[in-house]
């Protein structure tokens, strides 16, 4: 009787995962097969009328899109920002998440709480500012000037996430590296970051996907030769309206990069909320 009511649950659980599923993944689906219909077929229905009438899918929105200059600019502008955006983040977090772990040096304590305090301030606090700064050091409008203005406000929250896990680790493994001639560069690359993985990993997808997905820094602190796919499929919305043919492959596009990193990292990203829960 156990066995059939384990069973059960069991096949109810799975059941209701593959429902919601579903449910995440429609949304992608429709977009992808609207991105390969004709403006014509999606004015007169919807998506789902694929299903029936396949010989609606081509990839001429596609060939479309790469010969649209804007859009393509766009889509490496958005590289250019999220990659540098995420790798300088997880990289000065590591640094600054051991340093603040298991380093001593003088107003240790005080700096670190001076970092958590940065969490409660707002992006749109410091955006008219830091314009103003850009401005007067010729940052901005250029893709440095987005890069940069990530990186300093993603910085408080991935050294407080870093330095909390690195501060689990057991002293006793830092301390019989130590005892075997090793530097702090030697345990934080050998040791210390291996160990850290799941957390580093957790932290890049989130990194990535908020820079990704960003358009308030991006309307003010990009021009028109550095904006992002996020502007740029803005201001194709508000140039030609119903401009589907383009707009549908180009968020498609936006979409399924983040997806295919979060993909990507998956192992590691469900190891480091593990490992956060079991703490």
């Amino acid at each position: 009787m156990k066995a059939l009511r384990r069973g059960l649950g069991n096949g109810l659980v799975q059941a209701f995962l593959v429902i919601v599923g579903l449910v995440w993944v429609t949304p992608l689906a429709g977009l992808f097969l609207s991105s390969m219909r004709s403006a014509q077929d999606t004015a007169e229905g919807g998506w789902w009328t694929v299903l029936t009438s396949p010989g609606q899918l081509s990839f001429d929105n596609y060939s479309a899109l790469l010969g649209n200059a804007g859009m393509t600019r766009a889509f490496w502008n958005t590289v250019l920002i999220s990659v540098p955006a995420t790798v300088l983040v997880v990289v000065i977090a590591a640094l600054a998440g051991y340093a603040f772990a298991w380093l001593e040096f003088p107003f240790r304590d005080t700096i670190f709480l001076v970092v958590v305090a940065l969490l409660v301030v707002p992006v749109q606090i410091g955006l008219l500012p830091v314009a103003k700064l850009f401005g007067a050091l010729g940052l901005f409008g250029t893709i440095p000037g987005v890069v940069l203005f990530h990186v300093s406000y993603g910085l408080p929250f991935a050294i407080f996430l870093l330095r909390n896990y690195f501060a689990e680790m057991p002293k006793e493994m830092l301390e019989a590296a130590r005892m075997d001639g090793g530097g702090e560069w030697r345990i934080f690359t050998q040791l210390v970051l291996p160990v850290g993985r799941p957390a580093i990993a957790s932290l890049a997808i989130f990194q990535f996907l908020w820079v990704w997905n960003d358009m308030l820094v991006a309307l003010l602190f990009a021009d028109s030769s550095s904006q992002p796919l996020t502007v740029e499929l803005q201001s194709q919305i508000r140039q030609f309206g119903s401009n589907i043919d383009v707009l549908a492959p180009g968020a498609f596009l936006s979409l399924i990069v983040p997806v295919m990193v979060f993909f990507a990292f998956q192992r590691h990203f469900v190891q480091g909320v593990m490992a956060g829960s079991v703490k």
